[in-house]
């Protein structure tokens, strides 16, 4: 005959254990637990020894309800499928991981609703700070929720909103330096695919009269993906006459520019030449070997981090904006325009 079933539930440790095992009190383990400096070396090693021999981990709940925190970040983020957000991301979370935050992550998929359902689960976790990557805070619940939690806006600039910081690249002259690069190789059927970001496409249009070339703007819409920019390409390869050269609103479009060149058989720089913006890693592969504008993702993450960190313990510290400065990166997509004008 078979015995009793065995009770096979494995209780998890509690700070009544680390107190019994290290032989202190449980006051002591939830002082040394949240990093007290009044408690003496030799018991605090105590209580990680007991801690680590238990398996103990502590109650996120319950810490965040003594301390009024949760030490969360909510990262909301438009488009993970895009590099340049996931590179920016990493500089972001390292800089939140040295201050004893850490990160949540959406993704928005640029659509309202996604966002909002988003935000709303950030809050219910009770984030300390929200990040919104290529997000504008339009939508009620985002306005909303920017009120009375610490929030950063990166790559958006046009937010008028109290105690929200921006991040920022400065966009008008990432465009000037592709649109001059191009006009210096000759070209002047120069045209522009535009993306989510309004001012770069104010950056060409500018540069492109500073050049006097307004009677050769071409703009095309797109929605920042690389099927958008390979179908705003056909759009404007299939012109007549047709650009020579194409400024990506970013690089994923500029990839989906290098597809429809290739299907319309012209080369790349030969026939026409291709300029992204982001450099993200897959620029610089050398299959690709795109020319774009360099946004440095990395440091970016690290000012939104510290503009976050700022505002958590200090929220009605007046706006900042943090702009950093692009610069062009030449590979082999770009070359001398080789088309009578």
């Amino acid at each position: 005959m078979s015995g009793p079933p065995v009770n096979s539930t494995i209780t998890r440790p509690t700070i009544r254990n680390v107190a019994e095992r290290a032989g202190v009190s449980k006051s002591l383990v939830s002082l040394v637990l949240r990093g007290s400096p009044h408690v003496s070396e030799h018991r605090r090693q105590a209580v990680l020894q007991a801690a680590r021999e238990l398996g103990y981990r502590p109650n996120a709940v319950a810490r965040s309800l003594v301390e009024g925190r949760t030490h969360l970040v909510g990262a909301l983020v438009a488009d993970l499928h895009n590099p340049f957000y996931a590179e920016f991301l990493d500089g972001l979370q390292e800089s939140l991981h040295g201050d004893g935050l850490r990160m949540l992550i959406g993704n928005s998929q640029w659509d309202p609703a996604f966002e909002d359902e988003a935000v709303e689960a950030f809050l219910e976790l009770r984030v300390d700070g929200l990040v919104l990557l290529g997000i504008a805070p339009t939508s009620e619940t985002l306005i909303e929720a920017t009120s009375y939690t610490p929030t950063v806006v990166v790559g958006e600039r046009d937010v008028d909103l109290p105690n929200v910081d921006i991040v920022v690249d400065d966009d008008q002259l990432g465009a000037r330096l592709a649109v001059d690069h191009l006009v210096e190789l000759g070209h002047k059927r120069i045209a522009h695919i535009e993306g989510s970001r309004s001012s770069r496409c104010e950056g060409y249009l500018m540069a492109m009269r500073r050049q006097g070339l307004a009677p050769y703007i071409m703009v095309e819409h797109g929605d920042c993906s690389e099927e958008g920019g390979r179908r705003a390409a056909m759009s404007l390869l299939t012109r007549e006459p047709r650009p020579t050269a194409v400024f990506a609103s970013n690089d994923m479009v500029a990839l989906g520019v290098l597809s429809a060149a290739g299907e319309l058989g012209l080369r790349v720089p030969e026939d026409l030449s291709v300029v992204g913006y982001d450099n993200t890693q897959l620029s610089a592969a050398h299959q690709i070997s795109l020319t774009t504008v360099d946004q440095p993702r990395r440091t970016m993450g690290r000012s939104a981090a510290a503009l976050l960190s700022d505002r958590i313990s200090d929220p009605a510290k007046a706006a900042r904006v943090r702009q950093v400065t692009p610069q062009l990166v030449v590979r082999r997509s770009t070359g001398p325009e080789a088309l009578t004008s």
